[in-house]
């Protein structure tokens, strides 16, 4: 999987790029056929300085995205790469469920 990391307003550091790299590389779980990963980080400027994380994952045919914001942005990464886990989770679920109905389906016999 390619993880393309973009940052607005501010530059980071390799600890956070290996942080994002570790967290999506266990999305690979869920899906085996994850194109690519794109993940904004952007932060506010001050008084304000909330950290804000977009993460837009690529399958093959479905683009899954979430947006979290935090004070703390390894916090807010953490917080958008769970969402995007709950989603592949759902997505997956779901696929495995209509696959599992038509081989029911398929199995019904008529007397």
């Amino acid at each position: 999987m390619k993880i393309n990391i973009t940052s607005r307003n501010f530059k980071t550091n390799e600890t956070v790029r290996t942080h994002i790299k570790q967290r999506l590389e266990e999305l690979t779980k869920y899906n085996d056929q994850i194109l690519f990963a794109d993940v904004v980080l952007q932060t506010d400027k001050p008084p304000k300085e909330e950290k804000h994380c977009e993460v837009k994952v690529k399958l093959k045919d479905r683009v899954i995205t979430s947006k979290e914001s935090s004070n703390d942005l390894v916090k807010a990464i953490d917080l958008a790469a769970s969402k995007v886990e709950t989603q592949l989770y759902r997505y997956m679920d779901k696929i495995k469920s209509k696959t599992n109905s038509k081989k029911k389906s398929r199995n019904i016999k008529f007397k």
